[in-house]
This record gives structure tokens, sequence and C-alpha cells, in this order.
């Protein structure tokens, strides 16, 4: 049996990473997202619940689930909390990616695509066969995120400073998506991709 090919879209904040990962899901692909994965593991009652309230206390507990606003708040102005924290739930997120890989083995798809917003930063592209980073310019990237997220510009300069310069990033990814355009523009970079990783190679030997 061939081994299902991993692909990890990652790129720039607000680029544009999840509508490029529903195309892929459109197309078939088994998809992930790890800041879902993140979300379900937020809670009261997992290993990383419990660390996380241990260290800074019952104040994140909203209901039956962590405020991710609290979190955010107290954590993005104390790199060195946010460091110790990404530390725990990165290895943990890996695991359920993991897991996730070998159930899309079981349904037999075609591809698996994880978005991994933190790849670079968080040492996992080793796990993938394929990295996609997308970008878009600032302004469009500003825009979204402040319409989306409901923060102004400054909460954007400050979670973009947690991630790689995109240079590097692209010098570092096997296909690059510009995400400058249209939605029509965008699926067909993602068509093409997707033609360039079922189609078997030529052998020049």
């Amino acid at each position: 049996m061939l081994e299902l090919k991993k692909v990890a879209v990652t790129g720039s904040l607000a680029s544009g990473k999840t509508t490029v990962c529903r195309y892929f899901e459109e197309s078939g692909a088994y998809v992930v997202s790890a800041d879902e994965v993140v979300h379900q593991l937020l809670t009261p009652y997992t290993e990383i619940g419990h660390y996380l309230i241990e260290v800074m206390g019952d104040e994140i507990v909203e209901g039956k689930r962590l405020s991710r606003e609290v979190l955010a708040k107290k954590v993005f102005k104390n790199p060195s909390l946010l460091e110790k924290i990404e530390n725990r739930i990165h290895p943990e997120v890996q695991k359920v990616v993991e897991s996730k890989y070998l159930e899309a083995l079981t349904k037999k798809s075609p591809l698996f695509v994880v978005e991994m917003p933190l790849l670079f930063e968080s040492s996992q592209e080793s796990f993938y066969d394929l990295i996609i980073v997308v970008g878009a310019d600032r302004k469009r990237r500003v825009a979204r995120f402040t319409k989306s997220m409901g923060y102004d510009e400054s909460e954007f300069e400050r979670r973009e400073k947690r991630q790689l310069p995109f240079q590097e990033k692209a010098a570092r990814a096997d296909y690059l998506i510009e995400n400058n355009g249209d939605l029509e523009t965008l699926h067909e970079q993602v068509a093409t991709i997707l033609k360039e990783i079922h189609e078997p190679r030529e052998f020049n030997g």
C-alpha cells in the first residue's frame, strides 16, 4: 500500500490558509486544523487543561471550557510564559495529528492535509512530505484579521511577531500560494498543486 502523502499548509497570519484547506477538503483530502485541535485540548478535563489551570489559575475557566480570551491576554503579555505553554501544547497537538493520519489511512483518503500556522516555529516540518506556504500582502491580511477576529492592528502586529518572517517560510516551502486576488484565482492555484501532487513524475534515468 502506498503511503498517504502528508501535506502541511502554513504561512503568514490571516493569509487565507483555512480557505486553501477548505479547497483541499472539497477535493476529498482528509484535513486537520491544528487550531481546532488546540481548541479541543483547551478544556478543564484534559491533561493540558489541568496544566494550564495549575500555571495560570482558576480564572481561565469558564464553565466547561477554558477561556481563550483570558488565556490570550495573559500569555501575549508574557513571552516566557507563552513559550513555556507552547512547548507543552505543541507535542500534544502533534500526537493528535499523528492519530488523525492513521485514521485517514483507514478511510483511504487521497491526501492528508494539516493547517499548521506555527509549523516551523514548533519544529514539526519533518513529519510532512510537502509544505505549502500561503502569503498575501500586509494590507489585505490586516483587513482580514481585524474583520474576522474583531481585534485591532496592534494585536495583529503582536501575533505576527511570534512567527518567522514570510521570506524564511517561503524559502522552505515546496509550493507557494500568493493570495492577493479573488477566490477563483486562489482555487486555481490549489487545483494546480493538486494536479502536480497526484501526477506521477517521469523518471529521467
